[in-house]
């Protein structure tokens, strides 16, 4: 068994308020107070009409499951432990789409198009990661 520390994501400063979100159970986007637009990953400027005025908004956590893989050898690594582990890219009910990690369900039950629903996991007193889960 594996027993190296995780990794920890590398904040930038525009990205801070999500993983502030994050540690209080709440998963937070970008939207653009001009255009309208949902935004993720968290940037400086729209990507629709460039503006700069982007708020933070709480997204619902739901969606479904656009992508994914099953990683089933990731050796050597720091995720050794967690194999089979799916990474995904999951699709907000909000618009935006997010690569994340599903978890709670045999990978083999995973499909396209799944409606799933956003859980928590602390890392550490730092760090809690968005993750998800099939949706009740």
């Amino acid at each position: 068994m594996n027993n190296s520390p995780r990794i920890r994501p590398i904040v930038n400063p525009c990205a801070q308020p999500f993983w502030d979100g994050t540690r209080q159970g709440k998963l937070l986007i970008q939207h653009c107070k001009e255009c309208q637009a949902n935004i993720f990953y968290p940037r400086l400027f729209c990507p629709e009409c460039h503006s700069d005025q982007l708020d933070w908004v709480e997204s619902a956590g739901k969606g479904a499951v656009y992508s994914y893989t099953v990683v089933y050898n990731n050796s050597p690594s720091a995720f050794l432990q967690d194999v089979p582990y799916v990474v995904a890219i999951v699709k907000l009910d909000e618009g935006v789409r997010m690569c994340t990690n599903i978890v709670g369900c045999e990978p083999e039950k995973i499909q396209c198009d799944m409606p799933v629903e956003v859980v928590f996991e602390k890392l550490d007193v730092e760090f809690t990661l968005p993750k998800f889960k099939p949706a009740q």
